[in-house]
């Protein structure tokens, strides 16, 4: 579905390797179709027991791809390809890992906050300059961040878009540790392996019961997409898309 996106397994480990190095991994509508299949057909799968999140080395991911929010602005259509993928990543029923390096803009930087472990290189910035477009925070993350952070970082993060370095996000409980970028892959396929030899049912059990019902995930998911895609169209954000454009080409 999309040449951007590998999906590869690794005995009962999946992993969905986002792969658009020259755009440092923005994420097309393609790229979200493809990911929101992985994950769903991962899950219907008995030998997949967990799913894997990757980037490229200093792209985890840069956010949605700008030319996408700017047909949106501009009156195209905006698709259920970025709805699907959130929903496929919000219901997971097994659990998700991530391993992410440097670039972690919007998108790349919410994913996260549903995924059961996350390791991060020294180098890695999480940032999501929502408030900034002229947006709102995405992916549930007005609802998972406050939980996960607490209202000041939470609030620091989604509403003054002030970036987290790895360190930082540690402390805060975003991630669960930091490892040197040489050994990313390696540790966090290491980590990914372990949960996967865990015995299944008791991990879906456990992972369950801390998730806890997931309908209130559901329903601010949906609330924050219908107000995002309002706000790709106002005034706020077409002018912001138009100075970050101009920026890029000075």
């Amino acid at each position: 579905m999309s040449e951007h996106i590998e999906v590869s397994r690794d005995g009962a480990v999946q992993t969905v390797r986002m792969n658009r190095p020259d755009k440092k991994n923005a994420i097309t509508r393609a790229m979200y179709a493809a990911m929101a299949k992985a994950l769903t057909e991962g899950d219907a799968d008995e030998a997949v027991r967990v799913h894997l999140i990757l980037g490229v080395p200093g792209a985890f991911s840069s956010g949605n791809d700008l030319a996408d929010f700017m047909a949106v602005a501009t009156g195209g259509e905006h698709g259920t390809e970025v709805y699907d993928f959130l929903m496929a990543l919000a219901t997971a029923q097994k659990p998700v890992v991530s391993g992410v390096d440097g670039i972690a803009v919007g998108i790349g930087t919410t994913i996260n906050l549903h995924c059961d472990l996350t390791l991060a290189t020294p180098r890695t910035r999480f940032h999501t300059p929502f408030v900034d477009l002229g947006l709102v925070p995405e992916a549930g993350s007005s609802l998972i961040g406050p939980a996960l952070l607490g209202r000041q970082r939470a609030f620091a993060l989604l509403g003054l878009g002030e970036p987290f370095a790895a360190a930082e996000a540690k402390a805060a409980g975003l991630i669960h540790d930091v490892v040197a970028e040489e050994e990313l892959e390696a540790a966090v396929l290491a980590l990914a392996q372990r949960l996967a030899a865990k015995p299944p049912q008791a991990l879906k059990i456990a992972r369950d019961f801390m998730l806890g019902d997931r309908e209130a995930l559901v329903a601010r998911i949906k609330a924050e997409g219908e107000q995002f895609r309002a706000r790709l169209s106002s005034d706020e954000a077409r002018n912001a898309f138009v100075a970050f454009m101009n920026r890029k080409k000075a």
